[in-house]
């Protein structure tokens, strides 16, 4: 199921997060966060509700990429702090 694909890799993403923080802080500066989820939320939102009405991809489809860019997103991270660390990070 897409959506349990899509919640794993979000975890591990959350993960990847948690441990960058550790060795830079600046980027999740409180205010700095905030207003750059909220944006993307609202975009993301408006967008994805808008194709979908329009019939360019099903709820389905889009649940499916969710979870397809959710895993490359956590990737990214793994290899980040991979290179950070020096050794091998696997997120879960």
């Amino acid at each position: 199921m897409d959506n349990a694909r899509y919640t794993a890799a979000l975890h591990a993403m959350q993960s990847g997060v948690a441990m960058e923080m550790n060795h830079n802080p600046a980027p999740t500066a409180p205010k700095h966060l905030r207003v750059g989820i909220n944006a993307a939320m609202v975009d993301h939102s408006a967008l994805a509700t808008l194709l979908i009405a329009k019939g360019v991809f099903t709820q389905d489809e889009y649940v499916a990429a969710l979870a397809e860019a959710m895993e490359r997103e956590k990737g990214r991270y793994e290899a980040h702090l991979s290179a950070l660390l020096g050794t091998k990070v696997t997120l879960v």
